[in-house]
Formats: structure tokens, C-alpha cells, sequence
């Protein structure tokens, strides 16, 4: 082998090596550079995902807040709901208070000359108004005959209350617990009930209108005053008017009749 050919193969062995090393160099370098990126890629998705956890968390924090905020919201809304509603009852309330008292000063106002001289008494009991006549002024003892006295006085009273407009009366007999029992009266029932209706008669003869008008009696178990003294029994006889309640203008009236009809209506489907 020539001298020359020697030192190709030398030179040409010198220069694979050193290309060789420069290759592995280069691709060591880059596998260092990839594991570095990996690593780094590895901490970012390790951040991310601590991060969607904290966003997870308040996100779930927010929903919480937003839902209790809802709530607070409707309940408030609620609350304003029933003050309104709180508020139009007792305006409502009101209102009707103010106008039983107008119809019992005009009442009383109209009745003041029979008050004056003792005749009667108008008065409010259980929340209505009422017209208290003494029965002795009326009546005989033990007799459901008015007196021509009673007579008058029940035709002029009979005359203030026709004028007042839409309201309905309800003539009320009491006595005292002195029993009666007689082939007329078997007990004072009898007696207090043909009293009250005696009454009415009066009164429808004087103008009032038949359909505004009712009788009933309470016997001696409504006593105003002690039956164990003679002054108390005779406040105790006596004969109430009263003056009938518009229903349909108290609390709760709207509710009551719709009760009422919705068991009408479930009674007749049954």
C-alpha cells in the first residue's frame, strides 16, 4: 500500500469520527433541550391544573353566593308582597271602622231625643250596633201585647231606622230568669220570641220593609245585669234591634265565600 493511499484512509477515518461526534453532540443537546421542554410543559400542565382547581372552587363559591343572593331576593320580594298586601287590609280595615262609626253617630244623632228622655240606649255589643228598648216601657208583665205607649215608641224608631239605607234588622226578645209557664207561654222563650215578633209587626205596619226585618229570642240566658236584684232584672227585660252586620265588608269575607262555594260546588258533584 502506497504511502498516499495510507493517509486517505486515515484522513477519511479522522473526518467520520469528528462528523459522528457532531451529530451525537447535536442530537444529545436536542434531547436535553426536548427533556427540558417536556419537564417544563410537565410543571405548566401541573399549574393548570391547580389553577382550574382554584377556578373550579370559586367557581362553586360563586354559585353558592349567587344562590343564596336568589333566595335573599325572592324572600325579600315576598316580604314586600305581603306588606303591600298587609298594608291595602288595613287601609281596608280602616275604612270600614271610620264608617261604622259615621253610621253610629248618625244613629245615635237621630235617636238622640228617645236617648235624652231615657226611652232607649243605642250601644255597640260584639261589634254591632244596637238599639236597647226597656220591655217594661213596651210591654205588661207577663204580656207580648205592646202597650199603646210601646206602640208609639216602636213606630217612631221603627221610622228613624227605615232611612237607613240597605242595612238589615234583626228585633231580639230578652227577659229576665223569672220563670213563666202558662197555656201560652210554657216558658220564657215563648214569651221573649212573641215579644220580638209583636215588634216586627210594629214596625212593618210603620214602613220597614218585610225582607229587612227578622225576630228571635234569648229567653233570660243574655242577661246585661245580675237577675239577683229587682233593678237588674228589669234591664234585663227588654227588646234589642239590631242593626245586621254587612258581611260582605268584613276581613276575610271574600275568602269565606269562596270556601263556601268550592264545598257547594264538591257537595253537588258528589
Amino acid at each position: 500500500m502506497s504511502a498516499k493511499l495510507v493517509i486517505t484512509i486515515s484522513m477519511s477515518t479522522f473526518m467520520l469520527g469528528c462528523v459522528s461526534s457532531s451529530k451525537f453532540e447535536k442530537v444529545e443537546s436536542e434531547l436535553r433541550a426536548s427533556q427540558g421542554r417536556e419537564s417544563q410543559l410537565q410543571k405548566d400542565i401541573e399549574k393548570s391544573q391547580l389553577q382550574k382547581q382554584d377556578l373550579e372552587t370559586l367557581v362553586g363559591q360563586l354559585e353558592r353566593k349567587l344562590g343564596r343572593a336568589s333566595d335573599d331576593q325572592a324572600s325579600l320580594k315576598a316580604s314586600i308582597v305581603q306588606m303591600k298586601e298587609a298594608l291595602a287590609e288595613a287601609t281596608r280595615r280602616k275604612l270600614e271602622t271610620e264608617k261604622r262609626m259615621k253610621n253610629y253617630k248618625r244613629l245615635a244623632d237621630k235617636l238622640k231625643s228617645f236617648t235624652e228622655t231615657g226611652q232607649l240606649s243605642v250601644k255597640i255589643v260584639d261589634g254591632r250596633m244596637v238599639v236597647a228598648l226597656p220591655g217594661d216601657v213596651l210591654f205588661s208583665s207577663g204580656s207580648s201585647s205592646l202597650s199603646s205607649k210601646g206602640k208609639e215608641t216602636i213606630r217612631k224608631v221603627g221610622g228613624v231606622l227605615k232611612t237607613i239605607d240597605e242595612r238589615k234588622f234583626q228585633v231580639e226578645g230578652h227577659t229576665d230568669n223569672v220563670p213563666i209557664k202558662t197555656s201560652k207561654f210554657p216558658s220564657n222563650w215563648e214569651l221573649a220570641a212573641s215579644r220580638a215578633t209583636n215588634v216586627v209587626k210594629e214596625m212593618v205596619d210603620s214602613g220597614m220593609a218585610k225582607e229587612r226585618i227578622s225576630a228571635a229570642s234569648f229567653s233570660f240566658f243574655r242577661p246585661v245585669a245580675s237577675n239577683d236584684t229587682p233593678e237588674g232584672r228589669e234591664l234585663n227585660r227588654r227588646i234589642e234591634i239590631v242593626i245586621v252586620p254587612d258581611m260582605s265588608a268584613l276581613p276575610g269575607y271574600e275568602e269565606l265565600q269562596k270556601l263556601s262555594d268550592d264545598q257547594n260546588q264538591k257537595a253537588e258533584g258528589e
